[in-house]
C-alpha cells in the first residue's frame, strides 16, 4: 500500500465574518480506511466537507490529494481527482428510474446522442452488483426506501472512479437491518482500496467500523487516535473538552401514582391494536421495538393525529376520548416528534415564537399577543435548558440539533402537560447535547411528569427507562424492567421471549 495519503488536509482555516468556523484543521485520509470525523453540532465537520469537496475555499491550508497539493478545489475538479460525498438525503431523480440516474452522473454531455438504454440498464447492474446491492435498475427512485437511495449514490461513487468518499450521518434514518448492509458495503469499498470518511454520532458505528478517529472542537483538530486503543470516555472526553459524569443519569426522584393508562387501545388506520399500559408519574418508561413496531403510530394516537377507536385511554383515574391534539392539550399531554425540522419547530420562526406556539391559548387568553410575555418565558426556559442561542428573538434556523431539540421541547413543556411523549429526542444530536437532553428528561421526571421514551438506540433506552414496554406487530409485547439487559429487550421485539405483565 502506497505511504503517499489520499487525502491530507494540511492548516485549513475558515471563517464567516467574525466567525472563525476551522481553525488550523490537518489529518489524513490513508487508502483502504476507514476515518471517523467526529465532533459537536458547531465543531467545523460540515465546512470541512464542504472544503473537500469545493463547496467553499479555505482562507488559508491546502489540500493534498495524492501527493498533489492543491490551494483550492471546486466541485467539478472534486470529482475529478476522485472525491464524492454521501448525504444524509441522498439527491436523486425521483421520477427517473436507478439506470437514469447513474447515467445523468456518469455519462459525459453531449448535445445528441443515440441513448443506448440496454447498455445503461447493464452498467447500472454491475456497479450495483459490486457493492451487493439487490436493486433493479429499471425501478424508479421514488420507490426505494432511504438506505436504498443511499446504495444509489455509492454506485454512483465507484462508477465516477472515487476512491475518497464522504459519509455523513449515512445511518440516521436506517433500520438495524439497512445499517448491516451499509456497513458490509462500506467494508467492501475499504478492501478495494478507498478511503472513507465516516462522520456520525453514534459512536457504537465508530468503534465498528472506524480504523482512526479525527476529533474537531470548536474548529480546531483535537487529534488523530487509533479508534481501537480508545475508551467510550475517552472519546467523549476529546469530543466535548470535559468529563462528562453520564451520558444516562440515574432517576432523581420516587416514582408516584398512575398518569396515564390505556386498557385494549388500538386503531385500525395506524396499525395499532390491543395496546394495554400505564405510566407513573415521576417515572420514564421507555419504548423499545424495531422499525414499523408501532412505537411513533401509538404516539399519534394517545396525541389524537389519528384517534382511537378501540379500547380506553384513562388520565388520573378518568376516562377520556382524545380525538385531536387539540383535547390532547386540553387533558395535559405534549409530544415532540420525531422530526424535529419538519414538526418540532418553525425554522424561519424565531426562538421566542418558536417556544410559546403551542401555549398561545393559556398565554394570550383574548387573542391578543403581548411580546413582552412572550420573550419572558422564553428567556426562563432559555436559561433552564440552556439553549444556546443569541437571544429570544434569534431564528431557530440558526441554532445547532441539539439546541433545536431542546427548544421543541421547551415549546410542549410551555403548556404545563402532565405526560410528556418523546419520539427519537436526541437522534442526530451530538454527545454533549444528548446528555444535556438526558438530565432534563430526568430532571422533568422528578418534578412528576410522566414521560413515554420512544427511542431507537437500545443503549438510550436501557439507560434512561424505569421500565421498558417492548412493541412488535402494533401492540405491546412485553414490559420489562428498567434493569433488564439488551439480549431480553431484542428478544421480546423480535418475539422470542414471553409476554410479562404490563
Amino acid at each position: 500500500m502506497s505511504s503517499v495519503p489520499l487525502l491530507a488536509f494540511e492548516a485549513i482555516e475558515k471563517s464567516f465574518g467574525a466567525v472563525r468556523a476551522l481553525r488550523g484543521v490537518s489529518f489524513e485520509l490513508r487508502a483502504g480506511e476507514v476515518h471517523a470525523l467526529l465532533g459537536e453540532n458547531g465543531a467545523g465537520k460540515s465546512t470541512l466537507i464542504k472544503v473537500a469537496t469545493g463547496a467553499h475555499a479555505p482562507d488559508a491550508g491546502h489540500l493534498v490529494i495524492g501527493g498533489r497539493r492543491l490551494a483550492r478545489l471546486d466541485p467539478a475538479s472534486a470529482r475529478v481527482h476522485g472525491i464524492a460525498c454521501i448525504y444524509q438525503q441522498p439527491a436523486l431523480f425521483p421520477d427517473l428510474t436507478v439506470a437514469e440516474n447513474l447515467a445523468l452522473r456518469l455519462e459525459p454531455p453531449q448535445l445528441a446522442r443515440r441513448v443506448d438504454r440496454a447498455g445503461r440498464r447493464r452498467r447500472a447492474a454491475e456497479l450495483l452488483q459490486r457493492i451487493g446491492a439487490a436493486l433493479p435498475p429499471e425501478a424508479e427512485v421514488r420507490n426505494l426506501s432511504m438506505p436504498e437511495q443511499q446504495l444509489v449514490e455509492i454506485a454512483s461513487a465507484l462508477g465516477a472512479g472515487a476512491r475518497i468518499v464522504i459519509m455523513d450521518e449515512p445511518t440516521a434514518s436506517l433500520t438495524q437491518r439497512e445499517q448491516v448492509r451499509l456497513f458490509q458495503t462500506v467494508r467492501t469499498l475499504r478492501e478495494a482500496g478507498a478511503g472513507i470518511i465516516y462522520i456520525s454520532h453514534r459512536l457504537d458505528e465508530i468503534f465498528e467500523l472506524a480504523d482512526r478517529v479525527t476529533i474537531l472542537r470548536d474548529g480546531a483538530s483535537v487529534g488523530t487516535r487509533v479508534a481501537g486503543e480508545l475508551s467510550e470516555a475517552e472519546l467523549i472526553r476529546l469530543m466535548v473538552g470535559r468529563e462528562m459524569n453520564s451520558l444516562f443519569p440515574p432517576p432523581l426522584g420516587p416514582v408516584g401514582d398512575t398518569v396515564l393508562e390505556l386498557r385494549a387501545v388500538g386503531c385500525r388506520a395506524a396499525g395499532v391494536r390491543d395496546v394495554s399500559l400505564t405510566v407513573r408519574a415521576g417515572e420514564v418508561l421507555g419504548l423499545a421495538g424495531l422499525v414499523g413496531a408501532g412505537r411513533t403510530e401509538l404516539a399519534g394516537v394517545l396525541f389524537g393525529l389519528t384517534p382511537a377507536d378501540a379500547g380506553e385511554i384513562l388520565l388520573g383515574g378518568r376516562s377520556v376520548t382524545i380525538d385531536s391534539p387539540r383535547t390532547a392539550l386540553a387533558h395535559g399531554l405534549a409530544y415532540v416528534p420525531e422530526d424535529r425540522r419538519r414538526h418540532g419547530v418553525v425554522l424561519e420562526l424565531p426562538v421566542a415564537q418558536n417556544i410559546t406556539l403551542a401555549a398561545h391559548r393559556t398565554l394570550f387568553p383574548g387573542g391578543w399577543l403581548r411580546s413582552g410575555v412572550e420573550r419572558k418565558l422564553a428567556g426562563e426556559f432559555i436559561a433552564r435548558f440552556a439553549i444556546r442561542t443569541a437571544g429570544p428573538g434569534a431564528p431557530v434556523a440558526s441554532l445547532s440539533g441539539g439546541n433545536q431539540q431542546k427548544v421543541a421541547l421547551a415549546r410542549w413543556l410551555a403548556t404545563a402537560p402532565r405526560v410528556l411523549i418523546l419520539d427519537e429526542p436526541t437522534q442526530g444530536v451530538d454527545v454533549g447535547a444528548k446528555g444535556e437532553i438526558h438530565r432534563l428528561i430526568r430532571e422533568l421526571a422528578a418534578r412528576g411528569l410522566a414521560v413515554l421514551l420512544i427511542s431507537s438506540d437500545l443503549p438510550e433506552i436501557l439507560g434512561m427507562s424505569d421500565r421498558i414496554g417492548v412493541m412488535r406487530g402494533g401492540t405491546i409485547a412485553d414490559v420489562l424492567p428498567g434493569t433488564a439487559a439488551a439480549p431480553e429487550v431484542m428478544a421480546a421485539a423480535l418475539g422470542t421471549a414471553g409476554k410479562g405483565a404490563a
